[in-house]
């Protein structure tokens, strides 16, 4: 069980983005605790109100508001008498046993999760204490729940329990909930950990779970009001079932708060630049002479997806990687000139029929005429294939070994000035 609390100024903020998701039928409001009223879970208003007065008890407390997300591992899915057992020994571990709180059930993850809304002010004015709540009494109390319960304990879910699968086309579940729910566990798994500066770079990634992030065409509403839908993929890669608008998942998943993170993505992904391309260099070079194709069986094989952009004929035109060692995706001209689709099919040696003639071929020594003063004639001849293969693995290899010049990307006025040294008086 993970356990997350924040805290806040505002009692409402929390409250309401409960009740909307009740309203919305993805949530459950399984238990108003501590409250003086009979079935305060009927009456929504006097739920809040009492809230809003204890916490009026004390005006020089402004963080008075408190919300904690319990989240279970894919599978734990609990009845409600066992939900609210978890609860109720969770706010005992915390210090809040006596104060009125709300649980909620969300089932709109990909995961089973509670919420929990409280105050931190009690019914005298005094205030509970916040400060290092969490390393001091969330902490303990959540793995003796684990052991009581048989809970997943939360290591073993930042270890990989929460990675997304790609989604299961099945027709009959096209636009219903339980595709939605699959779908948001994938987006918020790449939203999170995958840095990447364009729509398509983000499709790059969420192409392999069969899902597409679609922001319409130049003409259709959906691109003029910047909205974004995403779908499902067949396997021939085309779009099938209702398309889910981006705005229906609790999380940031609109086009805005996408584009937000591009300028945050391209620092970042500028540190793992060297990393991909010692990785791409590296299997050219092993694999001097192959094809294309074996080259990116060979890249995926180390964790990076090579995504080849094709025309209507057939030809390459544009090539992607996604790194999933260091979760960055970069267009391949975006790591150089000699990583995008041409300079890939140039370091390999793919060439056209006009780059190699017969006139290319060299003289032996005997073939090699005199000039009118009876000296061997001096020709130029051009490099035949053989050749030129060697020349570009030594080029390859200087790619690899040599050392890449260093550039500073921090703007000049973050940069921090360097102290003077003081001088030292002399007594």
């Amino acid at each position: 069980m993970v356990a997350i609390i924040k805290t806040s100024t505002s009692l409402r903020r929390p409250f309401h983005y409960n009740e909307n998701k009740v309203g919305q039928g993805v949530a459950e409001l399984l238990l108003a605790q501590n409250y003086p009223i009979i079935n305060a879970e009927k009456t929504a208003d006097l739920r809040l109100k009492y809230l809003l007065k204890l916490a009026s008890l004390n005006s020089r407390t402004s963080v008075n508001a408190v919300h904690i997300s319990l989240n279970f591992a894919p599978g734990e899915d609990f009845e409600k008498e066992k939900l609210q057992k978890i609860a109720n020994k969770y706010m005992l571990g915390i210090g809040f046993e006596n104060q009125p709180y709300l649980v909620y059930k969300h089932t709109d993850a990909g995961h089973p999760h509670l919420h929990i809304v409280t105050t931190n002010i009690e019914l005298d004015g005094k205030r509970i204490p916040l400060h290092n709540i969490g390393k001091l009494k969330s902490e303990p109390t959540r793995k003796a729940i684990e052991i009581e319960f048989g809970l997943v304990p939360a290591e073993s879910q930042k270890q990989g329990l929460f990675t997304p699968k790609p989604v299961a086309i099945s027709r009959l579940d096209y636009g219903k909930s339980e595709t939605k729910r699959a779908i948001g566990n994938v987006l918020q798994h790449v939203l999170k950990n995958y840095k990447f500066t364009s729509l398509p770079e983000l499709n790059a990634v969420l192409n392999q779970y069969r899902i597409v992030a679609d922001s319409g065409r130049e003409e259709s509403r959906i691109f003029k009001n910047k909205g974004l839908v995403y779908r499902v993929l067949d396997d021939q890669g085309n779009k099938v079932g209702v398309p889910i608008k981006a705005s229906s998942f609790y999380f940031k998943a609109t086009l805005k708060s996408i584009e937000s993170q591009f300028v945050f993505n391209e620092l970042e992904r500028k540190k793992q630049l060297k990393s991909t391309r010692s990785a791409i260099d590296l299997t050219l070079m092993k694999l001097s002479g192959k094809s294309l194709d074996e080259v990116i069986r060979s890249l995926e094989k180390q964790g990076i997806s090579t995504i080849k952009r094709e025309n209507q004929e057939g030809r390459l035109y544009g090539i992607t990687f996604v790194d999933h060692r260091t979760k960055c995706v970069f267009n391949g001209s975006a790591l150089g000139k000699n990583y995008s689709a041409k300079g890939l099919m140039d370091r390999i040696g793919i060439q056209s029929e006009e780059s190699v003639r017969p006139e290319s071929l060299t003289k032996t020594g005997s073939q090699m005429g005199k000039n009118q003063e009876g000296l061997p004639e001096i020709t130029i001849v051009e490099i035949g294939p053989i050749q030129q293969a060697l020349n570009d693995s030594r080029g390859l290899l200087e790619t690899v070994v040599s050392p890449e010049p260093t550039y500073s990307y921090l703007p000049f006025e973050w940069r921090k000035k360097k102290r003077k040294k003081k001088k030292k008086v002399s007594k």
